[in-house]
């Protein structure tokens, strides 16, 4: 069909071309991220869970920036929204759903490594094993959000 159509030739050619062209900008930039992944040491620690990969352990860190601002891992969740709200007042004490405070992109990152730590990898872990009995108690949801 190109060699026929010479309008057309053009056309594939030069998107061909913007197509390598990006690609190779992609390559880079992946490269260079897993460089810098590799040569931090927080990055490192999380890449050990299975399911973390270079750019979430980035991501993570990135958003952290300054963990002595955290007294625990509570505070953290919380920080990013995966805290559950909550309406007290007087005698009435109801827990709802997460708060969805913080950083949207963080939190959807965090969930897909829960996601991918419980539901694809093949490896045991006592955070998955803890996960996993939630899942039958509370749902998968709810429990993913709890490993997250």
């Amino acid at each position: 069909m190109i060699a026929v159509d010479e309008v057309l030739s053009q056309a594939m050619l030069s998107l061909l071309d913007a197509r390598v062209a990006i690609y190779k900008n992609y390559l880079s930039l992946d490269r260079r991220g897993k460089r810098t992944a590799r040569n931090e040491y927080v990055c490192l620690r999380m890449m050990t869970v299975s399911g973390v990969g270079p750019i979430p352990a980035l991501t993570f860190k990135a958003a952290i920036d300054d963990p002595a601002r955290f007294k625990s891992s509570r505070t953290v969740s919380a920080h990013f929204g995966l805290a559950p709200r909550r309406y007290q007042s007087g005698e009435h004490d109801n827990p709802s759903r997460i708060s969805r405070a913080g950083d949207r992109d963080v939190r959807a990152t965090l969930y897909a490594v829960a996601n991918s730590l419980l539901m694809r990898t093949m490896a045991g872990s006592q955070i998955k094993s803890w996960g996993t009995r939630l899942m039958r108690t509370k749902g998968r949801r709810r429990a993913v959000v709890a490993v997250a």
